[in-house]
């Protein structure tokens, strides 16, 4: 039997397969909300067969977007079209998820079809957030470095945010990690230069990850997945590294986190990295070794490839982005590419499940 189509079990939940539409910013939302384009985005990729569906970063607080139009769960006016959006992915027989983000010092900016631009206060944007007060890049807004209590307050952000996607039907959620947001800007030495109990050693440099997780299980129930995305690597001399994200796997692995999805890069505008296919797979497959299932992402494109992948034991699920935007059918292709026909089709499009 394929591997890419043997189900797996986290917790209460069972994904049919192992392909997860990986979190993708639309940047299409006004004051956050979800509207028709994201059903059809998300509705289509869970029609068109994969396992597991994730919103793109969605903001827990208004200055967590990474533009003005980004996803927001900041607000329960949010949930009901969220809840449209779940439903219908449930009734295509795969699993809703979300992912909770703040984008920190990167956030206020356009996007990227207008250049990710700097938007000022006076524009529509606002003052960017940081554990220390050091810019991105010299075109970047230079952040306000958080105190204590604000620090405490975006905590409470993502576990307001747990509950209301809850309350919206999603079964798994991902904290946003990597890419050198908030979360991960905390994690890197390269953007954290604190003093305090936040920054420094590894340990103080992980509190506010930590934070968070407590915080979110506290309404996020015991019986439901939780993810945590993560940059294994920054790819920049004297920054994270990947043997600082099997450290924390051993740590978040008991905190209640059930899955790492492995990415890498984004916290520095210098990283040297050379993405090629499975560049980013080694890292999924070392922080597996901790003891904790992992995501693989990164260029990866074929079907045969990714059953590779789990074949040679280096991930259990497979994170796509861009060859899901290609082709949102990418599941069904995949299972006729491997010889797998017991894979289900929507009843509608059974007609064309074979070719005459």
């Amino acid at each position: 039997m394929s591997k890419l189509f043997t189900p797996l079990t986290l917790r209460s939940i069972t994904l049919k397969n192992r392909i997860v539409v990986s979190p993708m910013c639309q940047y299409s939302s006004e004051d956050g909300f979800a509207n028709d384009w994201h059903f059809v985005h998300l509705g289509s990729r869970a029609v068109g067969g994969a396992a597991l569906v994730f919103t793109e970063a969605t903001a827990v607080s208004p200055e967590g977007r990474i533009s003005p139009h980004d996803l927001g769960i900041w607000k329960d006016e949010h949930i009901a079209e969220l809840k449209r959006i779940t439903g219908f992915i449930v009734q295509q027989g795969s699993v809703p998820g979300m992912q909770l983000a703040h984008a920190g010092r990167k956030a206020s900016v356009t996007e990227p079809w207008n250049n990710d631009k700097l938007v000022l206060p006076e524009e529509g944007g606002w003052k960017t957030v940081a554990p220390s007060a050091v810019a991105f890049s010299e075109d970047k807004d230079l952040p306000v470095a958080l105190t204590i209590p604000e620090i405490k307050r975006i905590t409470d952000d993502f576990k307001a945010a747990a509950a209301r996607a809850l309350a919206a039907g999603f079964k798994v959620i991902e904290l946003h990690g990597a890419h050198g947001y908030l979360i991960n800007e905390f994690m890197s030495p390269l953007s954290n230069q604190r003093t305090d109990e936040y920054g420094g050693i590894f340990e103080n440099r992980i509190r506010f990850l930590l934070e968070i997780i407590e915080v979110v299980r506290e309404v996020w129930p015991i019986e439901l997945p939780l993810f945590l995305r993560i940059s294994a690597s920054d790819w920049a001399e004297g920054g994270w590294t990947a043997e600082d994200s099997v450290r924390l796997a051993d740590i978040v692995k008991d905190k209640g986190v059930d899955l790492i999805d492995c990415s890498s890069g984004g916290v520095v505008s210098y990283a040297k990295i050379v993405a090629k296919p499975n560049y980013q797979v080694p890292f999924a497959a070392a922080v597996r070794k901790a003891g904790i299932p992992t995501g693989a992402v990164g260029i990866i494109v074929s079907a045969q490839q990714a059953e590779e992948i789990l074949e040679q034991e280096q991930a259990d699920l497979i994170f796509m982005a861009r060859e899901l935007l290609r082709d949102p059918y990418f599941p069904l292709r995949a299972a006729r590419e491997l010889g797998y026909d017991d894979v289900e089709w929507p009843v509608q499009y059974e007609r064309a499940k074979r070719k005459k």
